[in-house]
């Protein structure tokens, strides 16, 4: 055991680079590294390049502690990234990554007649879609995504979690991989075991603790995905607790103590530390802004709305046609006329109308069974717009706290800590 206080480590593999955090007991963090994978090749597809950007993030934080202190590891990766690997854990070809469509319309419209409606595998990105793809196409094939092939460069087992596996269809409620799958053709032998996230899967291998300079008693805790993870790291923790991602699009999520699924709407359930994150995603968001203003402009022109007097524009701002939640309508048009004189004014309309989505969408949620919403934090570009904080305050009566941290390697660690919490 370390002779100093215990840390934990969380590593996030993000769209294009990984990030690795270490803290304490008391949930400092004590180091921070990252890396992106363009340092290493453009294909980001490239296991090689994952790992060798991994090791230099994770080399680097290292020499910022003591190594010997180290007990625990949990890794989160991209939602739906599925790699084909040999039954030795070798990779075969590029991962197919989680936004890659299965190509073959004979793989997509067998799951489409056999998963159940709120499955989380249907559609063309489905992941099982890819790994069965994977199936028919390579033989003595095992497949893992992402987070789980880093793992097992470190506990040697084929193990994923329950967040990870929600798009290859696992089932949450009951623990196992449904029959339904097996109904495809595939052979469930292919898919790795599935543990909750927090789960200590094992002790790190002798070789990557020699590899690494680790101790050997460092645990391998089973990770998350990415937004499950930087959930986490908002520090937000109990039941009716919100996470706005102010990103690209606009992603909501709330901890729930039971599961809402509406495929219809795009809402998933994810199970982790013994609760519920229910969330989903419009196609509204920082997409919309960067189709009218540039960076500079929308920073000079935000300190100009004035947040206490709404300008009575009704927008419901999109990019292009089609909404997926709160409103599902594949063919719903932008609302964005009429466009005042004043381009501060056009800007605090658009921030109005997507302050109205995210408002609707937590009152969706609680209409699907998720709890009504309590306290909200806020992560993403958009976090940092202070004056469209002012104006969500008044879409969104509830108390709105600072979040702990926007960095899911940061929420990885927190489960790090809370998987060796449980054993």
């Amino acid at each position: 055991m370390p002779d100093g206080e215990p840390l934990y480590v969380g590593i996030d593999f993000g769209t294009t680079g990984v990030r690795v955090s270490i803290i304490d007991d008391t949930g400092n963090e004590r180091a921070y590294a990252k890396d992106v994978y363009a340092d290493f090749g453009l294909n980001y597809r490239s296991p090689t390049v994952w790992w060798s950007a991994f090791e230099n993030a994770f080399c680097a934080a290292l020499g910022q502690v003591d190594r010997g202190d180290i007990i625990a590891l949990a890794i989160d990766g991209t939602s739906g990234t599925v790699l084909p690997v040999s039954k030795t854990g070798k990779a075969l070809a590029d991962a197919s990554l989680y936004n890659d469509a299965c190509t073959d319309p004979e793989i997509t419209g067998l799951i489409e007649r056999l998963a159940p409606v709120n499955s989380a595998a249907r559609g063309a990105t489905s992941a099982l879609a890819r790994a069965l793809f994977f199936a028919k196409n390579m033989h003595n094939t095992k497949v893992l995504h992402q987070a789980d092939w880093i793992g097992f460069r470190f506990s040697g087992r084929f193990v994923s979690d329950e967040n990870n596996a929600l798009k290859m269809g696992y089932d949450p409620e009951h623990k196992c991989w449904p029959d339904w799958i097996a109904q495809t053709g595939l052979d469930l032998g292919i898919l790795p075991e599935v543990v909750p996230a927090g789960t200590v899967i094992s002790r790190i291998t002798q070789s990557a603790a020699i590899h690494f300079a680790l101790p050997v008693h460092v645990q391998i805790i089973a990770g998350t995905t990415d937004g499950c993870a930087a959930f986490l790291a908002t520090g937000a923790s109990e039941i009716g607790d919100g996470v706005t991602s102010l990103g690209t699009t606009l992603t909501i999520k709330i901890l729930s103590n039971r599961p809402i699924f509406a495929a219809n709407y795009g809402v998933y359930s994810h199970h982790i530390l013994g609760l519920w994150l229910a969330g989903g995603a419009s196609n509204s968001g920082g997409n919309v802004l960067e189709k009218y203003f540039c960076g500079e402009d929308l920073a000079i022109l935000s300190e100009q709305i004035k947040p206490t007097e709404a300008t009575g524009l009704k927008y419901y701002p999109l990019s292009k046609p089609g909404e997926r939640f709160p409103i599902s309508d594949a063919g719903l048009q932008p609302v964005m006329l009429p466009v005042p004189d004043s381009r501060a004014i056009f800007l605090q309309g658009i921030l109005e109308g997507i302050s109205a989505i995210e408002a609707l969408a937590y009152q969706r949620l609680a209409e699907l069974g998720a709890p009504v919403l309590k306290s909200l934090r806020t992560v993403g570009a958009g976090a940092a717009n202070h004056q469209w904080a002012k104006l969500r305050e008044a879409f969104l009566p509830t108390a709105f706290k600072p979040a702990l941290s926007t960095e899911a390697s940061y929420g990885t660690a927190l489960l790090a800590r809370a998987g060796c919490r449980n054993v």
